[in-house]
């Protein structure tokens, strides 16, 4: 056993076709980024495609494989037409991440219609189009792998903002997962979930920039800070590769402590 098991083996992504949507920056930008450089042929999803493919350019210029598409996720026959290209250029399906999101900081009784839909289409029906497109071609070949980008806020109802829609749509995502890792289990493919704290992107900007919110939510963190998007890295990783081929149906927080208390 010792002589034929290499756990860093278990992290390598060769041969294997990622999609990674909202993939032109922040944590989809990590995500595409570390899957290229594990071994995967990454595909870059974004709806701005400048992003997308600034991502992509940097894979390939790192020695790696990645094409860049734009797409809004929130539109199934997009999302249906895209995949199939991928799956054509890329040689299947293997990973997806369901990353694209949005938020609105709004409070609940005076949250236009308009907002709730947004919210709805982008952060939770895209995850539903998103896995029903991959599951498709991953179910042929009896192996995929999926993770959902939720948020510490699928897992609470709390924030210093009133934030209903997103936390709905996360709190979705979440029991999305778990529903799928259940149908899916047996036929090959895997559904995971990551729960990121605040994290310094350009989501949370005004959160960062205002002084008396990000000493608050520091000091309600246990490490006291808010998070890289790089730290993310790891956890993207671990749920795409065979060193998690025994999870499926979790809730990963990468939080630094905040759902510990």
């Amino acid at each position: 056993m010792a002589d034929s098991f290499s756990v860093l083996q278990q992290f390598r992504l060769d041969g294997e076709s990622a999609i990674v949507t909202g993939a032109g920056k922040g944590l989809g930008r990590v995500a595409a980024l570390a899957l290229a450089e594990a071994g995967a042929k990454v595909a870059v999803l974004d709806l701005d495609s400048e992003t997308a493919e600034a991502t992509a350019k940097d894979i390939n210029d790192a020695g790696g494989e990645a094409r860049a598409w734009t797409c809004d996720v929130g539109d199934e026959g997009q999302v249906d037409s895209v995949f199939d290209e991928v799956a054509k250029a890329l040689g299947g399906i293997d990973i997806l991440v369901n990353n694209a999101g949005t938020a609105r900081r709004e409070a609940a009784e005076d949250l236009p219609t308009e907002t709730w839909d947004l919210l709805l289409r982008v952060n939770q029906s895209s995850v539903f189009y998103c896995s029903r497109a991959a599951s498709r071609h991953m179910l042929k070949n009896g192996h995929g792998s999926i993770i959902n980008v939720a948020s510490i806020m699928g897992a609470t109802g709390g924030g210093y903002h009133p934030n209903l829609a997103y936390h709905a749509t996360k709190g979705a995502v979440v029991n999305m997962t778990r529903s799928l890792a259940a149908e899916w289990g047996r036929r090959g493919i895997r559904v995971n979930a990551i729960a990121p704290t605040y994290t310094e992107t350009d989501l949370t900007i005004p959160l960062q920039e205002n002084k008396q919110v990000r000493a608050y939510l520091e000091e309600r963190t246990p490490m006291g800070r808010f998070a890289q998007a790089e730290e993310m890295a790891g956890a993207f990783l671990y749920l795409a590769s065979p060193a998690s081929s025994a999870v499926t149906g979790i809730l990963l927080p990468v939080d630094c402590g905040w759902l510990a208390i």
